[in-house]
Parts: C-alpha cells; structure tokens; sequence
C-alpha cells in the first residue's frame, strides 16, 4: 500500500510539473477557505493578505485596503486582478468611471489608477492631499505653509475642471481625504462606515487651516469666504450653508443657537434656537466634534427630547420623531428609526412623516443606509437583511456573524477577519436607484413649508443640490 501510495504521489507530482493537470492550486483553496461566510452562501469567498482596512465596490471590481498594499479583486468570481504596494487608499468616480488612487506615507504625489487592468492613468508627484467623490476628485499642492493650490478632475479627467489658491490647509499623515468641516454619519458597530462609497461632492468645501475656515464654491472653484469660529462656536459647512453653531452654558446646561449664512454674501438665511446638535459633550459646552447627519441634513434633539432631521439649506424640519424613537441611520433621501420599545424598526421617506414600511428588530440591532440598499444588522440570531431603502423589499437575508464592507448596485461585500465575500442581491438587474442609475434623480420632494409633506414647488428630490431654490440660490 505504502508503494502504491508514493507511486500515486510521483505521478501527480509529475502531471503538475508538465502542467497536464495540477490539483494543488484547488486543495489549498479548499484547505485555506474557513467557513462559509453566511447561509445561504456567498457567490464567492476569499482570503486576502491580512485583515482589510478599507473595501469598496468600483464598478466591475472590488478595491480591498490592507495595512500597505492595495488589491483589486473580480466582482463577479473574486479572483484577483492587481495588487501594489500603498499606505493609503482613496476610491473616486461612479461605476461606470470608477478610479483609484494610491500613495505612500510621507511621500508626495500619488498614481490614480484604472481599477480593472491596475494601469496607471495619470501620475501627480507633488500633491500632499487627494479628496475623492462619486463625481470629482480634488488635490492640494503646497509650495509652502501659505501657498497651495486646490485643483479638481473629473474622475478621469485628464484636464483640470478648476483651481483656486488657499491659504494653507490642514492634511495629516496620510493624503487620503483630509479632514473637512462637514456632518458626520450616524454608525453601526456591524456596518463599516464608508460601505456607501464615495460621495457626491458638496456644494461648499469648508477646509479648516489655523484655526480658521476656507470655504470654496466646488462648482466654480472660488473661494467665496473665510471665517473664523468664536470661543463658544462651531463652524460647519452643509447644504450650501455656513452654520454657525453657538452653545452656551448656563443652569447647568447648554444652550443651543444655529445660525445659517449664505457664504457668498454673509447674510444670515435662517436661525434656530434649542435644537441640540449633539456637538457638546459636558455641562461645560466645549463642542468637540461636528453634527451627526448627512451632506445636506443634520441631526438634532429638540427641547422636548425628540430626534428630528434639519434641512441644512433653509432650516426646515424634514423629519421630527415620535417620543422615545431613535434614529439609527439617514441621508439626503430616507431615514430608519427604531421605535420606543425597540422592537420595530421603520423607514420613511423624508417627503413623509409615517413610515413607508416597518419590520421586526432586535434591540441591539444596527442599520445603515447607502444609496443603493438600507442594511439591517440582527442579532439572536445574527442576520444581515438589505432592503429597498424606498420600499422595504428584502434584496438578500443572510444568517452570519460578519461585517457588511461594502454595498453596491447589485450587492454586497461582507467579511470577517482575513475572509471576503460578495453576496448578490434578488433582482439585481432591476437594482435600486442609486447615483448613477436611470430613477436617482428627479422624484417628488418635499414641500417648501416648515413641515414634510406640507405641499408647495418640488424639483429633483429632497435635496438635489441642482435643484433652484427660490430667488435663485442653490438648494443644498
């Protein structure tokens, strides 16, 4: 038998070795993969270099971040396509004109790269700081402390679109989407934060620099003012707004005022007070961090406890929730709450103040919103559901323990520890509308009144940044 046996052994080693036919490559792959992802099972698994620190669906591939090196991998089967050497990561451009740039800690410039082929599109030696969006990418270069240029590219842009001068700007270690003074996302532990993608750029840029903010106009490239906060204030910049946050203390608790200017020219366009942004974190009222929200939507608590959604625009309530109901993800569109007991969680369209659809959840259970499905994450026992945000049509139920990394059209990334899998969603022909898709663009917004729903003009969805507003300012 022991004769048999290493006679068998010589003559796969042999076939393999004169490629006639190789079963090594598919043992280890069956001896390398852990176990399934999900039930039911994914459309492939895969096991990548280390844990990802960033993954991202663009277009025909996926963009997996490791700690110093960047993969693409097949959409559809999971093989890898590239892979080079970079410290950070900055996914631009829809899923028709997906682009990615890499570069190297401490090192200037970066190579914007196709994420099909790995070729290098366009090569910038000089840049200190790369911004990415769905529809642009900008860069800074600096030839001293107080001389930079901001330049923007359509994703495959070989031209300039447009550049302005600052006076500076604030970049950390890595060059990857430095920090703006924007709206942050409502978080779930099981949801990675940047599973949507690349954003639409804002109307505005507000780029902090010693202690002051430059905001920039990104559809002409002009600088249109630059502010400085005052001792108890909170500067933002969202839905083509200025929002001056002011918190006083006072009682034993803070005092909120939100002032909104048009940064063109500085008059104030709406005010309100006692809505609490959650910027402060103590009785002492020092606002350390930026409002929760969406682009053009913030979060806030009224004076009666209540969580409502602002319009950054114009000031408007969109959403105000019940008595102990708690929002647990929104954008410019939806918004997903979880009721006062918990135990139901509803969707609604910020046209409407009922909820479009409701379902079952666990009261430890998280969700989060992309523009292509709202994802549940359950537990006991663990599940991840996607749905049609507008709906409530369930795109794909899993039972699994993972993490959801990524949401695309057609659907999604989840993984666990080195493990990756892509996870098609039901009907993903016929996907939900998202940025590039026939059906993201002109819907029925809300009304012009304080309230959703209250009847008046509608262009282009709620907050289309297209939209005209009245007396021909841009809607945030």
């Amino acid at each position: 038998m022991k004769g048999f046996l290493a006679f068998a052994l010589i003559v796969v080693i042999v076939l393999a070795a004169t490629n006639v036919w190789n079963p090594f490559p598919n043992l280890w792959s069956w001896v390398n993969r852990s176990q399934p992802l999900s039930e039911p099972d994914v459309v492939w698994q895969q096991r990548v270099g280390g844990s990802p620190k960033s993954v991202t669906i663009a277009g025909d591939t996926v963009i997996v971040q490791q700690r110093t090196s960047v993969e693409a991998r097949s959409l559809s089967t999971g093989v890898r396509l590239w892979e080079r050497k970079a410290d950070w990561v900055a996914v631009a451009g829809g899923d028709r004109d997906a682009v990615v740039a890499v570069g190297k800690l401490l090192v200037k410039g970066y190579d914007l790269v196709d994420p099909a082929s790995g070729a290098v599109r366009r090569h910038d030696g000089d840049a200190i700081g790369v911004w990415s969006y769905r529809n642009a990418l900008l860069d800074v270069h600096c030839d001293d402390a107080k001389d930079c240029t901001l330049t923007a590219w359509e994703p495959r842009g070989a031209k300039p679109l447009w550049t302005t001068f600052l006076e500076g700007v604030k970049v950390g270690w890595l060059a990857d989407n430095p920090e703006t003074l924007g709206t942050r996302r409502l978080a779930t532990e099981q949801v990675d934060p940047g599973a949507a993608g690349p954003e639409q750029m804002p109307s505005l840029l507000g780029l902090p620099v010693d202690g002051r903010v430059q905001i920039v106009d990104t559809a002409t490239g002009r600088m249109v003012q630059e502010s400085e906060p005052g001792e108890n204030d909170k500067l933002v910049v969202a839905g083509g707004r200025l929002l001056r946050i002011g918190a006083r203390s006072a009682d034993g608790t803070c005092y909120f005022t939100v002032v909104a200017r048009d940064p063109v020219t500085g008059q104030e366009v709406w005010r309100r007070a006692g809505v609490n942004l959650r910027t402060a974190d103590g009785a002492g009222c020092a606002q350390r961090q930026g409002p929760q929200g969406g682009r053009n939507v913030l979060v806030g608590v009224g004076p009666d406890g209540r969580e409502a959604i602002l319009d950054g625009y114009d000031g408007r309530l969109l959403w105000v929730g019940k008595e102990g109901e708690k929002l647990l993800a929104v954008d410019d569109r939806y918004t997903l709450a979880r009721s006062a007991d918990k135990r139901t969680l509803g969707g609604y369209e910020l046209t409407a103040s009922a909820a479009r659809w409701t379902r079952p959840i666990d009261p430890k259970g998280g969700a989060a919103l992309t523009p292509y499905a709202a994802v549940i994450v359950d537990h006991r026992p663990d599940r991840i559901v996607a749905l049609d945000p507008r709906t409530g049509r369930e795109l794909a139920t899993l039972r699994s323990s993972a993490k959801v990394l990524a949401v695309g059209p057609a659907g999604m990334v989840i993984g666990d520890g080195r493990d990756i899998g892509y996870v098609r969603f039901a009907g993903a022909g016929s996907a939900p509308a998202g940025p590039d898709r026939p059906g993201a663009g002109p819907g029925s917004g809300p009304g012009r009144g304080d309230e959703p729903g209250s009847g008046g003009p509608t262009c282009a969805g709620p907050k289309d940044e297209v939209c005209p507003a009245p007396g021909g300012g841009k809607d945030g």
